[in-house]
């Protein structure tokens, strides 16, 4: 049995369309924001949607079929694992980020329209 120490699963919808890059190797890497909501009612009675943002990435065969398939506003649920990392950027800061990384897209919502849609599935999975 596979003992689970990482896992995070997240409903929501893509804030931009997939950043994807592929490298000499050929190997591919999609990263996007996904958008968390959580509604609430405060003393007033009023509606509050509270929203949390995250910073998503997948690699291989999971990123290219991000790429083909969603787009912002997409609504998914990404199951994968939190990963930490830090990077200097261009100004020579070293700056810290919080990354979900993907293991599984689940699309919601709309089918996307293909040539040959009775093989495509609504849940993606890493093969990487």
């Amino acid at each position: 049995m596979k003992t689970i120490k990482n896992h995070v699963f997240l409903i929501g919808n893509l804030g931009n369309d997939p950043e994807v890059v592929k490298f000499d190797s050929g190997k591919k890497t999609a990263k996007f924001s996904l958008a968390t909501n959580e509604d609430y009612i405060n003393q007033e009675g009023e509606k509050i949607t509270n929203t949390q943002w995250h910073n998503v990435v997948a690699w291989g065969n999971l990123a290219g079929i991000i790429e083909n398939y969603l787009k912002k506003g997409s609504e998914v649920c990404v199951s994968g694992s939190i990963s930490y990392r830090t990077y200097t950027d261009s100004e020579q800061i070293s700056r810290k980020i919080t990354e979900i990384k993907a293991h599984e897209i689940y699309m919601n919502g709309p089918k996307p329209v293909s040539e040959d849609s009775t093989k495509e599935k609504e849940t993606i999975q890493e093969t990487a």
